[in-house]
């Protein structure tokens, strides 16, 4: 199954949604593969919609985590674009390039000057979250999305761990 939304002024993105075994008891896990397309905040709040329906969960907790180190998720605002464009902005701010002068003590820098940085980015954040679900429905706020957050400068396929319980 494959959902495209236009997400963060990048092209249209697909996103297959890969796996899925339901454990019953009211216990299902799905892998999501996200092929993001450079930095950036990536909402998958459609897709994980679905798999909560799909799992028939009324009342659980659903954990999502992302298995990479250079990459995170968040819940954020999903109303206004320029709330994932000031976040990008930030963290690239807060950590810049291994190449930028203020980030001369960085040693690993075999993999590119975004490969540490990225690594940095993603030990601040989280890189699972937790959501409720009551009545088989997640229980976000009004405004609230999930994102994958990109922290690395080229093309990545990020899969994403979902587990209802």
């Amino acid at each position: 199954m494959a959902a495209v939304y236009h997400i963060c002024g990048h092209e249209r993105l697909t996103f297959p949604c890969l796996g899925g075994t339901d454990k019953g008891e009211g216990q299902m896990h799905k892998v999501f593969t996200i092929e993001t397309q450079g930095p950036g905040l990536y909402e998958i709040t459609r897709e994980v919609e679905g798999f909560v329906a799909a799992s028939r969960a009324e009342e659980a907790l659903l954990t999502l985590f992302v298995r990479h180190t250079s990459a995170s998720l968040a819940i954020q605002e999903n109303a206004d674009p320029d709330v994932r464009t000031d976040l990008a902005a930030f963290f690239h701010r807060l950590v810049p390039p291994s190449d930028d002068p203020a980030m001369g003590y960085i040693r690993h820098t075999s993999e590119g000057p975004d490969d540490m940085p990225a690594h940095i980015k993603a030990a601040l954040l989280p890189v699972s979250l937790t959501i409720p679900i009551i009545s088989g429905r997640m229980m976000l706020g009004t405004w609230q999305g999930i994102y994958l957050f990109e922290h690395r400068s080229s093309r990545h396929r990020r899969e994403i761990v979902a587990v209802a319980r």
